[in-house]
Order: structure tokens, then sequence, then C-alpha cells
């Protein structure tokens, strides 16, 4: 699988449709081409992809991104890929469900939940970075592409890679849900288990990627790959009728996703295609790994790393990149970040399951326990039109409520052993039901 890492773009031809201008640097400014690079050279800061702005508001117009195909790539022109034919395996344009029932129980008005539980291939929002991530990883040549993750990024990178035919071993820490280890086994990669948490998988990734030469999407592909979630932010607005929410509520893992979003938002007011409105951003983390609601709460504008330990495995990075980037926008938005229990992380999971009949992962439950201890602390005004971000599949986490939730009653064939166990249901509570035998 070694190979040389490639050294500029002659491998592509870049399409006359692309409108970004290369990388830029976040925290000096210092500009760089568009090559398989994720760091300042100049101050080790984190490097983003720019856009030509005047040239997407005279490109892109509402009807144009509706006539597109029913996936994240009917926002071609907002992701940085020169080919006219992306990986498309139909990622995106998932449900933004009124959440009624939901918002009911919490005291809302206008509750919105974005169900990526149901994104494609691998039910996780992962699919839709990874697809950016690996059409930019095939025109810079790369033929083995790579990650680091909890276990939804090694699902999506895994699937993906398959369907367009490129090489692929992903990294994990040992201890991940079966559900998610299987998820990933199946797509037949090089699935290496490293026994240590997610910082020390991404840290041994670093040195495999500066010594094979591949394409890891959450390192030297990692500006590209992190454009992905910005479809988030403008399915919504799309979905909400080309209007901004007031309110938004999602996980925070690296912080990526959250600051992604909000430049989603800014890229679709800047060229016109939305009215500009302040829209508040607040973040959910788990007590077990909380690094960036710590240092929301502190008033700090630095992260100070900590070791995981939390069911959220999926959120669970102790040293997130993009930590102090969502302290930011959090603060300037007037938004919030809160941190709930693992207790409170399973109660969101089934509060979200038996509202509105998604099953979620802990990421999810994550996200639903702090949307009800923002409601519970006046800290998300009733009338606000709120969206709730849920970013993965309960099923690949289902050893989190294992234990939690009822058992089936168990009955002979016959409709008097039913009449009875009906009769039992309605005087106990679920959590008695376990091991029932009428």
């Amino acid at each position: 699988m070694t190979q040389a890492l490639p050294k500029n773009l002659s491998t592509t031809t870049r399409s006359t449709a692309a409108t970004f201008t290369g990388l830029k640097c976040k925290e000096c400014g210092a500009e760089y081409e568009a090559q398989a690079i994720h760091v300042c050279e100049q101050c080790f800061g984190p490097l983003e992809v720019a856009y030509d702005y005047s040239a997407l508001s005279k490109l892109v117009t509402r009807q144009s991104i509706e006539a597109g195909p029913k996936s994240i790539w009917r926002y071609r022109s907002f992701l940085p890929v020169e080919s006219e034919q992306p990986i498309d395996v139909g990622t995106g344009m998932t449900p933004l469900l009124k959440a009624n029932r939901l918002a009911r129980r919490l005291g809302l008005k206008n509750l919105y939940i974005k169900n990526d539980a149901v994104n494609m291939p691998t039910l996780s929002f992962k699919d839709r970075v990874v697809s950016v991530a690996l059409t930019r990883a095939r025109e810079l040549g790369f033929t083995t592409v790579s990650c680091a993750s909890t276990g939804n990024l090694a699902n999506s990178t895994a699937a993906i890679a398959a369907h367009a035919g490129l090489d692929c071993c992903v990294f994990i820490p040992s201890d991940l849900e079966a559900g998610k280890v299987l998820g990933t086994l199946i797509y037949n990669p090089t699935l290496m288990a490293v026994h240590g948490n997610y910082d020390q998988v991404n840290r041994l990734c670093s040195e495999v990627a500066n010594t094979h030469g591949w394409g890891f999407v959450n390192i030297n592909l990692r500006p590209y790959y992190s454009e992905g979630s910005k479809t988030l932010g403008f399915e919504v607005v799309e979905q909400l009728g080309w209007q901004l929410p007031d309110h938004i509520v999602a996980p925070l893992a690296s912080g990526s996703l959250f600051t992604k979003i909000y430049k989603g938002f800014q890229e679709f007011v800047k060229v016109g295609l939305v009215d500009e409105k302040a829209v508040r951003f607040s973040g959910a983390q788990a007590e077990g790994c909380s690094p960036i609601a710590q240092a929301f709460k502190d008033g700090q504008d630095f992260i100070k790393p900590v070791k995981p330990n939390t069911i959220a495995k999926s959120i669970a990075i102790g040293n997130p990149a993009d930590g102090i980037y969502a302290v930011d926008i959090a603060n300037k938005t007037n938004g919030n970040i809160e941190s709930v229990n693992d207790q409170e992380i399973i109660e969101g999971i089934k509060l979200l399951a038996e509202t509105e009949g998604i099953f979620t992962e802990t990421a999810g439950g994550t996200t639903i326990a702090t949307l009800k201890k923002l409601v519970e602390a006046g800290k998300i005004n009733p009338d606000e039109t709120t969206v709730a971000y849920i970013t993965g599949n309960g099923l690949k986490t289902q050893e989190a409520v294992q234990g939690y939730i009822g058992e089936p009653l168990t009955i002979e064939p016959k409709l008097e052993s039913f009449e009875r166990a009906l009769e039992r249901a309605k005087t106990l509570d679920r959590l008695e039901w376990q091991q029932v035998l009428v």
C-alpha cells in the first residue's frame, strides 16, 4: 500500500467550475496551494479551504441548487473538489424532522431534528466528510486512504473507499463498540485496533502519514474533509425554506462539525442565498470528555487536554483540534457549551426514541440531553426555531442502553397467556419487565 506523497496537482485537470482557490491559515492568513497539507509552515496553525465568493455568487442560485442531485453534491460549488464526477454514494439530504412530541415534552414550540442517523451509506454524518475527502484524495493522486477513528469515520472511510476502488487501512482504539468494528470490517479494509485512546491513535496515524504517504482523511486531507460538514448547514437552510434557524445544538468532538456548520451558514449569506440573521450555536459534550465545555465554562482561550472516560466514545476526543474555535463561535453567537453525564446520555437516547422514533447513538444522546439541560436552564427561548443535530445511528452503540430498557414479555402461544401478559404490562414500568415469564 505504500506510495509516494503527491507533490502537486499535475495528476488532475482543474475544472472551470471549481471555485476554491487554495488553502489559508486560520491564524496568520498564510496562503498555500491546494495540496495534501493541513498545518501552516509559518505558525503551525490549521489550514482551511478558501473560496472565490464573488464567482460563487454569480454561479449559484437557489434554483440551480434545487435542480442538483439529491445528495451533498447539489452543493458541489461550495466544496473543494475539481472533478465533474465526485464520489457520490447518495450521501446527504437527510430528513429535517419537525419534532412536535419532543418539543412538547421539553416545552419548546419550534424544534427540528436533523437526522443523520439515516445518512448513507453507513448511517452517520461522517459519510459527508469522507465523500469529499476521498474525492479530493483521488484528484491528488492517492490510491491508499486511511483515517484515525472512534468508529463512525472508520465505517465511512472503508465503505466509500470500497465503492471508489481505493486501498484502505484504518485505525481505531481497540475498545470500540462491536457494531462499529463489524461495520468497518465488512468492507474488507485493513483494520488496525490500537491499544490506546483516540488521541494516541491519532498521533500514530500522523507518523504513518509521514512515512507511507497515504491520504489520511482527517490528517493531511483534513482541510478538504472538514468542508463536508458544511452540507449539514446548507441542507437545514434549504429544508427550512431558505431561512436560517434561530438556534442550533450539535455534539462536539474535535469541534470541526460545529465550526463548519457555522461556516456553511455564513457562506450562504455571503453569496446572497439567504438573508443574514443571528444564529445561536450551542455545543454538547459528555462529562467524561469535556475539554471544550470546560474551556467555555472557565472563559479560557485554550483547551486543556483530558483523558476520555465516557460511554460516548464517538465524541471522546481529549485533545480537540478545533476546540478553541468552537468556544469562540459559542461566545460570539451568544450560545452555550454544556456537558452531561453518562446516565443523562442514556436518558437522552431513550427520550428521542420514545418521542420521535429515532434511535441515535451516544453522541445523539449527548445532544438531546444537552438540549434538555439548556431548556431547563432557560438558555433556549421556547419560541426560537431550534435545530438539534443527530449525527449517528443507535444500532452502532447498542451496548450503551443494554440493561436500561425493557425485556420482551415471554408468553405461551395461547390467548389466555397473552391476556395475562397484557394486564401485567399495564401495571409494570418498563424497567420491571426484565426476566418476566408469563
